[in-house]
C-alpha cells in the first residue's frame, strides 16, 4: 500500500460509521459482506452507493445480478458484523443457520436490522481494486426501536439515546 493509502486508512479510522451488511443473490447463490463504505446520495430520486473490493464474492454477485441489499445493523449484532467481515472465509456459507428476509429484488436481508435498503444497480464505477455501485432504492424499511451498531477506530461502540 502506498504512503498516501496508509495515511488515508489511519485517517478514516477517525471517522465514526454505522455498520452494514451488503448482500446479493444470483443464480441461486447468496453471499454478503460487512461494509462501512455505504452512503445515501440522493432522496429524490432515491440513490445509495456501496463500494466493494473486486476480489470478493459479493462483488461478483452484484456485478452479475445487478442488485444488492443493505442491512443496517443494530448494537446487538456485532457478531453478525464479524461473521460477514471475514471471520468466515469468502468460500464459506456466511448465511448458514441464519434466517433471511427479502423485500423486492430477492437479495437477502438479516432479521433484526435497524433498516433495510433494497436496490437495483444503475451505475458502476470501476476503480483499481474496488468498484463503486450506485443503486436506485426500490424498497426501504426502518425501525426506531434499537440503537445502531457503531464502528470507530477498529472497535464497536454504543450510542446512548
Amino acid at each position: 500500500m502506498t504512503e498516501i493509502g496508509e495515511n488515508l486508512r489511519q485517517s478514516m479510522r477517525q471517522w465514526v460509521t454505522g455498520v452494514t451488511v451488503v448482500t446479493s443473490a444470483y443464480a441461486g447463490v447468496i453471499h454478503g459482506m460487512t461494509v462501512n463504505s455505504f452512503t445515501s446520495v440522493s432522496l429524490e430520486p432515491a440513490y445509495v452507493t456501496v463500494t466493494l473490493a473486486n476480489s470478493t464474492r459479493t462483488y461478483g454477485l452484484v456485478m452479475n445480478s445487478g442488485i444488492f441489499a443493505v442491512t443496517i445493523l443494530n448494537e446487538q449484532q456485532a457478531e453478525l458484523s464479524d461473521r460477514f467481515a471475514g471471520k468466515l472465509s469468502e468460500d464459506e456459507d456466511r448465511f448458514e443457520g441464519l434466517e433471511t428476509l427479502t423485500l423486492v429484488t430477492g437479495a437477502p436481508l438479516l432479521p433484526g436490522g435497524l433498516a433495510y435498503i433494497d436496490c437495483r444497480v444503475v451505475q458502476v464505477v470501476p476503480m483499481e481494486l474496488s468498484t463503486l455501485f450506485l443503486g436506485q432504492v426500490v424498497s426501504a424499511w426502518h425501525s426506531d426501536q434499537k440503537n445502531p451498531l457503531v464502528y470507530f477506530n477498529q472497535t464497536y461502540h454504543r450510542l446512548e439515546r
